[in-house]
């Protein structure tokens, strides 16, 4: 059983940037379900409609996806900006090739997402420039040093904003998910993972401390439904 009361140093089934298998597919499946049924899209599309006044008039709405998976984030995107008539370029962000592969697959509707591999700590990808970066159940697979580079890297790159959507660590997020994925008959992956995930995860006090340690004070910090945070970090 986790020790929640700091986060998990244990890495994940899913860092393995060579797992590349029909078992990762249905994980990635699954992880898409249950973000569906628990609410997990909406941090992220909750700050887009509170950014949306400071959105670009003359040109598309530039968003990387960091971390993008199986690239359904960036499909709640897609449909989310259809429906408010914004043009949008949407791209996700990935190590693992063959995630990018099966992200691109399910997204063959959405010409305006298109995807990249990329080491996001490369000085090549800091160059690129986007008005939104996202990171959705992305940023707790890195250690709290890597964080306060990452945090403050990105509010440099983005024009307009960062946005985190990520886990709160606490025993009733912990459990719940243990046993809903067992429950559910998840694969082997996403029982390993997602009690993990949160195990890895943040207190309100820990992303306070690590927002102050890369020195950004400009940031909304918000709990939402089911056991997720919102932080929005204005961009330079």
């Amino acid at each position: 059983m986790a020790d929640l009361r700091a986060r998990s140093e244990q890495e994940e089934l899913m860092d393995d940037l060579t797992l590349a298998s029909d078992e990762l597919r249905q994980n990635l499946d699954e992880l898409e379900t249950v973000n569906t049924w628990l609410g997990g899209y909406a941090p992220v599309l909750d700050a887009l409609e509170q950014l949306r006044p400071r959105f670009p008039a003359e040109r598309p709405l530039r968003v990387a996806d960091l971390g993008s998976g199986g690239g359904d984030t960036l499909r709640q995107l897609a449909r989310w900006a259809r429906r408010r008539l914004v043009p949008v370029e949407l791209v996700g962000i990935d190590a693992n090739a063959f995630m990018l592969d099966y992200a691109a697959a399910k997204a063959r509707a959405y010409p305006e997402i298109s995807f990249q591999q990329a080491d996001i700590f490369s000085p090549d990808f800091a160059r690129q420039p986007f008005d939104i970066l996202t990171a959705s159940l992305f940023c707790h697979h890195f250690s709290d040093a890597q964080l306060v580079q990452m945090l403050a890297r990105w509010q440099r790159q983005a024009g307009l904003a960062v946005i985190v959507n990520d886990l709160h660590r606490h025993p009733l997020a912990y459990h719940s998910i243990r046993w809903l994925t067992r429950l559910l008959g998840g694969s082997r992956l996403v029982r390993h993972d997602a009690p993990l995930s949160v195990a890895r995860a943040f207190t309100r006090s820990e992303l306070k401390a690590l927002l102050a340690a890369a020195g950004i004070t400009n940031y909304t910090l918000r709990w939402r439904w089911a056991f997720r945070w919102q932080l929005v970090v204005s961009g330079e």
